[in-house]
C-alpha cells in the first residue's frame, strides 16, 4: 500500500497536471469506487468544477474544489493515477475517470478495487480521526510519550494505527524500529523516554530520505508519468529476510504482527534487555 512518501510524491507530481482544470463529467467505470456521496450526486456534483488546491493527509489526498467541496482519493494497495489524451485506450483496472473540457482524462486505475473516492463539504468526515502528521512538530516525543504510557500492544502495530500517526505503514515501520534500534513486538508502554526520543527521530529521518528518493516501489506504485521510486535500495531490513543485517552481519528475520509481515535484526533490536 501507497505510505506517506508515495502518496506525497503522487500528489506532488499529479498537481500541476490537474490543478485550475474543469471537470467536464466523470465516468465511474465501477461504481463502487465512489464512497459517498451516490454515484449520480458525485457526477452532478463535479460536472464544471476545477480543482483548486491539493493537499495530502496520512494516506489519503485531498483535492479542494472552486465550490469548497472537498474531492479525497485513497488509492489502498494498487492504486494509481494517469493524466492522458482522452484517445488513449483504456486500460483493463481502469476505475473512475474525470474528463477534462479540453480532452484530456484523469484516471484511476486500480487493480484490486480498494481504492475509493469521496466528495465532501467537510474533509474532516473524512480524515477527523488520523493522528498528527509524522513530519510536523506535532509529532515530538512527548506526544508520543504520551501515547505509549498505557498501551500494552507492540510498537509496530502502535506505528500503523492512523489514529495515533498518520501515513505510516509496513515498509517505514520496520525501517524506522531498525533505525531506533526497538524490537516490532516491545510493548508500548515498556519504551523509555529516550527510545521514544529515538524512535521519533527515526521516524523523520526515514520518511525524509524516502521522500527524497520518491518513494518505495516493490510492485505497484507508479507516479503518474509511469516512473517508479528508489527507495527500495535504501531498505535495510523490509523484504531483507535471511539477509544479513547491514549493521551486524545477523540474519534478518521475518515474524507476523498486527497481520503484516515484520522485519528486524534480532541482534541489533533485541527483544529483551
Amino acid at each position: 500500500m501507497p505510505e506517506l512518501p508515495e502518496v506525497q510524491t503522487i500528489l506532488d507530481a499529479l498537481t500541476p497536471l490537474i490543478l485550475n482544470r474543469e471537470i467536464q463529467s466523470v465516468t465511474p467505470l465501477w461504481p463502487p469506487v465512489i464512497d459517498r456521496p451516490e454515484r449520480v450526486l458525485f457526477q452532478q456534483w463535479l460536472q464544471g468544477r476545477r480543482v483548486i488546491e491539493t493537499k495530502r493527509r496520512g494516506k489519503y489526498m485531498l483535492f479542494r474544489l472552486d465550490d469548497d467541496r472537498w474531492l479525497i482519493l485513497h488509492l489502498r494497495m494498487t492504486g494509481k493515477m494517469r493524466v492522458v489524451n482522452a484517445s488513449e485506450p483504456l486500460r483493463p483496472h481502469d476505475r473512475l475517470i474525470f474528463h477534462f473540457s479540453d480532452g484530456d482524462d484523469w484516471r484511476f486505475e486500480d487493480q484490486r478495487k480498494f481504492g475509493r473516492a469521496y466528495l465532501v463539504e467537510d474533509p474532516a468526515e473524512i480524515v477527523g480521526k488520523l493522528g498528527p502528521e509524522p513530519l510536523s512538530d506535532t509529532f515530538d516525543a512527548n506526544y508520543l510519550a504520551r501515547i505509549l504510557a498505557r498501551r500494552t500492544a507492540a510498537i509496530k502495530s502502535l506505528l500503523l494505527d492512523q489514529r495515533i500517526v498518520a501515513g505510516i505503514g509496513n515498509i517505514y515501520a520496520d525501517e524506522s524500529l531498525f533505525l531506533a534500534r526497538i524490537h516490532p513486538l516491545r510493548p508500548g508502554s515498556s519504551l523509555t523516554q529516550d527510545e521514544i526520543a529515538a524512535l521519533v527521530a527515526a521516524i523523520k529521518t526515514i520518511l525524509a530520505q524516502a521522500l527524497t528518493e520518491m518513494g518505495t516501489t516493490l510492485r505497484d506504485y507508479r507516479r503518474p508519468d509511469g516512473s517508479t521510486g528508489s527507495f527500495q535500495n535504501s531498505l535495510q531490513v523490509f523484504r531483507r529476510t535471511g539477509e544479513p543485517c547491514p549493521s551486524c552481519g545477523a540474519p534478518i528475520q521475518r515474524i507476523v504482527v498486527a497481520g503484516r509481515s515484520t522485519h528486524f535484526c534480532p541482534r541489533e533490536q533485541p527483544l529483551h534487555g
